[in-house]
C-alpha cells in the first residue's frame, strides 16, 4: 500500500490521478461510509474483512492533486489520496453517514481502516504544521504531503508520531488490573497506558507508568503488538507484565479515579456485554471497543485458559 517512491515521482502521480480515489475528511475527522445492514460495529470482527462498513471513496477531478493532497498509497493499481472536505449533498451523500475513525475504525476492512488510520494522522499533522518551528515562516507540503519545507530557510518537516506504552498487568493467573481515568464515566475501564518520555526506553516507561499511576511494580514486561492512535499522533505499544495483586493499589490524584483487580471470568462476562458504545444498564464493567488495541489485549488474556 505505501510506497515512498511514488511520492517523488510527479510523473508517475500525474499518470494514474484520472483513476485515482479520495479519501475525504471533515475538519470533524469524520469521512463517508456504508454502514451495510448495521450502525456500527457487529458483534463478529474480522481484522481483515472488517465487520459491516465500508470507506467510500471520491473520484478525482482536474488534471492533477491539488498541493493540500496526501498520496496515502496505491492498492490493486489505485491510487488513494487524502483531502479535506465537506459533504456534497448535490451528489446525495447523507450526513448522517459520516463517521469518525474512533466510531467505524473496527467495523472496516483492512484496506478502508489502513487508509482512513492514514490520513487521519497526516492531515491532522498538516494542520498543526502551517509555521516553521525554527524561524516562524509559512511551511509548504512537498512530497505528495509527506513533508513540509518553510519558505524562509527551506528547513524540512516531517509527520511526527508520539509513541505510548500500554500495558495488561495481570498476576500471572486469574487476575487482571484495571483502572478508570476521572474523565470517564462511572464503569468505564480499561489497562493502563502512558507516553513515553524522552531518553526512556520502553520498558522503562511501562515501569514507570504503572507505579505512579497505581502504585504497582511490575515484572516480566513482554512485547504484545502495536497500533497506530492518530488522535492525534500516538503510537501504542503495547505490552503485558505480572505484578502482586496482594499489594494495596494506590491510583494517582487527578489521573486515576480508581483501580482494581478483576477474575477472568469477571473480564469474560464484561466482554461478553459489549463495549464502551453500548446501553450500560445494570452493567458494572465497561470495556473498551474493538478499534482500541486495549480491547484486542483484554480478549486475548481472557480467551486464556
Amino acid at each position: 500500500m505505501r510506497d515512498e517512491p511514488i511520492r517523488t515521482d510527479r510523473e508517475r502521480q500525474l499518470a494514474g490521478w484520472p483513476k485515482a480515489r479520495l479519501v475525504v475528511l471533515d475538519e470533524g475527522g469524520r469521512t463517508p461510509v456504508e454502514w451495510g445492514d448495521v450502525r456500527g460495529p457487529r458483534d463478529r470482527w474480522d481484522m481483515i474483512d472488517g465487520s459491516g462498513a465500508r470507506l467510500l471513496t471520491r473520484p478525482t477531478t482536474g488534471d492533477a492533486p491539488p498541493d493540500d493532497a496526501v498520496l496515502l498509497g496505491e492498492h490493486d493499481g489505485i491510487a488513494y489520496w487524502a483531502i479535506r472536505g465537506q459533504v456534497d449533498l448535490v451528489a446525495g451523500e447523507d450526513p448522517t453517514d459520516w463517521a469518525d475513525l474512533r466510531t467505524v475504525g473496527a467495523a472496516l476492512d483492512a484496506l478502508g481502516a489502513g487508509l482512513l488510520t492514514g490520513a487521519v494522522a497526516v492531515l491532522n499533522w498538516h494542520a498543526a504544521a502551517q509555521f516553521c518551528t525554527r524561524d516562524g515562516s509559512p511551511m509548504h507540503p512537498r512530497n505528495a504531503g509527506w513533508h513540509r519545507v518553510c519558505e524562509a530557510g527551506g528547513h524540512e518537516e516531517y509527520p511526527r508520531t508520539d509513541p505510548a506504552v500500554i500495558c495488561l498487568v495481570h498476576d500471572g493467573a486469574d487476575r487482571v488490573l484495571l483502572a478508570r481515568q476521572p474523565v470517564w464515566p462511572e464503569g468505564r475501564f480499561s489497562v493502563l497506558a502512558g507516553f513515553v518520555e524522552a531518553g526512556e526506553s520502553l520498558e522503562a516507561c511501562v515501569l514507570r507508568e504503572i507505579h505512579e499511576e497505581v502504585g504497582a511494580v511490575v515484572r516480566d514486561v513482554h512485547y504484545l503488538g502495536s497500533q497506530a492512535w492518530p488522535f492525534p499522533r500516538s503510537l501504542m505499544i503495547g505490552f503485558h507484565a505480572q505484578a502482586d495483586p496482594d499489594v494495596p493499589l494506590r491510583p494517582a490524584d487527578g489521573e486515576i479515579a480508581e483501580a482494581m483487580w478483576v477474575t477472568r471470568a469477571e473480564l469474560r462476562e464484561a466482554l461478553a456485554d459489549g463495549d464502551w458504545s453500548g446501553d450500560r444498564g445494570a452493567r458494572r464493567l465497561l470495556l473498551p471497543g474493538r478499534v482500541s488495541i486495549a480491547r484486542s489485549m483484554l480478549e486475548s488474556w481472557a480467551a486464556q485458559d
